[in-house]
């Protein structure tokens, strides 16, 4: 006592995932009477690093300050999957050499796995970084679960989920009681388990609960590579082509075609930016049927070109290689 758990802060990391986990500990330790948890705090380099809210916090030292730990955890945000750094990933497998419990918070997996830290164990990550987390390390067993726990590895979704997977532990070292009080200091309704879905539900999310425009929902963000033709879409959930053009135009103001467009250009812009995969394997992993159809329609929808999204050079006119290649890129029978 107390159990130590060191916190590597890097460049723009998420501060809501991480106060989430160190309030979880500091709540624990005032409810208890007894300091139960530490959480020493570490940066590159020992200097201060700023959040991605703006918010600079001093630490304890750099990563070689952290070697002692047995516990320690990586906490990451936006862009995380550009930063190279060989000494981090050196130093994460010292730590693995030495024993220690490795997790990462948020986007933070993308650096486990980056060290190959992460094969053979299961992994989660933030929602909006999955698409692109598959694509990058498709032979990884990763989950859409808020936490995962597998061994001496954690990773945790980020968020508030941080304060979930923190509760977890406290429960299971110390007992439900006092992880229940702390969840109910925080006005946290229900401490959910790692099984509870990261999203809200597409109820919530859509404000619509007609159960037949629903599942038309859930079956478009299920197959986004391979759009399923509208036909198909009405037949599966009991309804006409008609009745789901006047359901879309009722509830969601679009046509299916043109919310399903939407759905597949918001995904294709998670790829371009958190992935190194080109622009014609972007337009593929979403389904469109040619280069050029997915440039004018990725420009017609965001006012700017796919290269452009990611600052390439070249991109301000243009895109040469995209917009005058009319070859298909593959036939999908889907609403593009």
């Amino acid at each position: 006592m107390p159990q130590a758990i060191g916190f590597v802060l890097l460049p723009r990391y998420s501060m809501i995932a991480f106060v989430s986990a160190v309030e979880a500990m500091r709540q624990a330790n005032r409810l208890a009477g007894k300091q139960l948890y530490s959480w020493p705090l570490y940066s590159l380099d020992g200097q201060p690093v700023t959040a991605s809210n703006g918010i600079e916090i001093a630490v304890d030292g750099d990563l070689d300050a952290a070697a002692r730990l047995g516990t320690v955890a990586l906490v990451s945000g936006i862009d995380v999957q550009k930063l190279e750094d060989r000494r981090l990933t050196s130093w994460l497998r010292r730590m693995d050499r030495q024993g220690a419990d490795l997790g990462a918070i948020c986007t933070a997996p993308y650096l486990l796995a980056k060290a190959g830290m992460l094969d053979g164990y299961n992994c989660t990550i933030h929602w909006e970084n999955l698409a692109g987390f598959l694509e990058e390390y498709p032979d990884l067993e990763v989950t859409n679960e808020l936490f995962e726990i597998d061994r001496n590895r954690f990773t945790c979704a980020g968020g508030t989920a941080s304060l979930d997977l923190m509760l977890n532990v406290i429960a299971g070292q110390h007992g439900h009681e006092l992880a229940a009080q702390v969840a109910d200091q925080f006005m946290h309704e229900r401490i959910r388990d790692q099984h509870d879905h990261q999203r809200m539900s597409l109820p919530a999310r859509l404000g619509v609960r007609h159960p037949k425009l629903l599942s038309v929902i859930d079956k478009m963000e299920k197959a986004l590579e391979e759009p399923l033709p509208r036909s198909r879409l009405a037949r599966e959930a009991g309804l006409s082509t008609r009745q789901l053009e006047r359901l879309f135009r009722k509830y969601l103001h679009r046509s299916p075609a043109r919310y399903y467009l939407e759905l597949r250009l918001n995904r294709a812009r998670l790829l371009l930016l958190q992935t190194n995969m080109s622009v014609i394997d972007v337009a593929l992993a979403c389904g469109f049927v040619s280069a050029s159809h997915f440039s004018k329609c990725y420009r017609d929808f965001f006012g700017r070109t796919p290269r452009k999204e990611r600052g390439l050079p070249g991109s301000n006119n243009a895109d040469i290689d995209l917009e005058t290649a009319e070859t298909p890129l593959r036939q999908v029978g889907g609403m593009s």
